[in-house]
């Protein structure tokens, strides 16, 4: 019966978003393959047929997927009037904040379809990669990651990600090189600007601590 409930829930969700939401032909697949992991997920992971014990809720890890989307928006600034959240965004980082990354990234495709231009979109897509691969910059990240400063070269949001994202990545050189263009090009009254102030000044001591190689 827990089966039956699941597949039917993943059908109406997915009805939702193909008829109702009227999500383009194109992006149909990337829906159907979000929720086939899910439910792939579902069957690896759930236990239905065991009783259930009362637990105290566990904090989620999953904060980090709200504070990337609140990072992302605070960046993007009047930029995002341009580019408004259209419903993929709005249900992607719905996913995004639950720690969805797989799923969000494959429903933030079809705001990319929708609109290739979208810078902030290709960024989600970008970061949802990402997190779904736990931090590494995988190829289709860093394809994500051009495209969006491609789409929108005054959106300080990918060179900051990308930037972050190398850093992370064991790369600090090449990624505070993408900082500091960044903050050169920021206009002084950037609400962002002194917060990358910051954040370089702490990579410079961490890269200082670093034992020069032979």
């Amino acid at each position: 019966m827990t089966w039956a409930w699941v597949i039917g829930l993943a059908l109406a969700i997915f009805v939702v978003l193909a008829f109702v939401l009227k999500a383009p032909r194109k992006g149909w697949e990337a829906i159907g393959a979000a929720l086939a992991l899910g439910l792939a997920g579902f069957a690896m992971q759930a236990s239905p047929n065991q009783a259930g014990a009362p637990k105290e809720p566990q904090q989620r890890a999953d904060k980090s997927g709200a504070a990337l989307i609140e990072a992302r928006r605070e960046l993007a600034g009047e930029t995002a009037m341009a580019n408004a959240p259209n419903r993929w965004m709005v249900i992607a980082d719905a996913l995004s904040r639950n720690g969805q990354f797989a799923d969000a990234a494959g429903v933030v495709l079809g705001a990319v379809e929708q609109d290739p231009n979208n810078a902030d979109a290709w960024l989600s897509l970008a970061n949802n990669l990402m997190f779904h691969a736990e931090g590494t910059l995988t190829p289709a990240a860093q394809y994500a990651f051009g495209r969006a400063a491609a789409a929108n070269p005054q959106h300080p949001g990918p060179a900051f990600f990308y930037g972050m994202a190398l850093i992370s990545n064991g790369k600090p050189a090449e990624g505070r090189a993408m900082w500091a263009d960044l903050l050169a090009r920021a206009p002084a009254d950037a609400p962002w600007r002194a917060d990358l102030e910051e954040r370089l000044k702490r990579l410079d001591a961490l890269m200082a601590q670093e034992p020069a190689g032979p």
